[in-house]
C-alpha cells in the first residue's frame, strides 16, 4: 500500500493534498479503494457549497457497496474531477494523481495541519 508523505489523512480514509495557498485536493487513499473493490460511480453534488469538517461532500459506488465520502476540513467545494464522470476506476487505478475526487479551498489552514500525516494513517490502519 502507498501512502504519500506529502499527503495528511483522515480515519474515514480520505488524503487531503494543499496544491497552492489554501486551495487543495481531496481523494480516498489507496487503502479506502482496495476496500472498496471496483468503483463504478462517483456522485459529488456538492460544487460550489461552503461544508464542515467531516460534513458529506459526496457518494463512492462499488460493485457491492455506496460509502458517504466526508470532507476533511470545513471549507468550499471549488470542483469536482471531471474525469470521474467517465472513467471512476482512475479512483481504483490512480488514488493519488488521477483519481482525485474534489478541488476544494480550505477555510483554515491550520485545520489540516491536525490530521493524520502518513506514518500515523499507518498505524491506524494496521499495516
Amino acid at each position: 500500500m502507498n501512502f504519500p508523505a506529502d499527503l495528511r489523512y483522515t480515519e474515514e480514509h480520505e488524503w487531503i493534498k494543499i496544491i497552492d495557498g489554501n486551495i487543495a485536493l481531496v481523494g480516498i487513499t489507496d487503502f479506502a479503494q482496495a476496500e472498496l473493490g471496483d468503483i463504478v460511480f462517483v456522485e459529488i453534488e456538492t460544487e460550489g457549497e461552503e461544508l464542515g469538517a467531516n460534513d458529506i461532500f459526496g457518494t463512492i459506488e462499488a460493485v457491492k457497496t455506496v460509502s458517504d465520502l466526508f470532507l476533511p476540513v470545513a471549507g468550499k467545494v471549488l470542483e469536482v474531477n471531471p474525469a470521474l464522470s467517465d472513467e471512476p476506476e482512475l479512483v481504483n487505478n490512480s488514488p493519488y494523481e488521477g483519481g482525485w475526487l474534489i478541488k476544494m479551498e480550505i477555510a483554515d489552514l491550520a485545520d489540516v495541519e491536525s490530521l493524520m500525516d502518513a506514518e500515523a494513517y499507518t498505524s491506524s490502519i494496521g499495516h
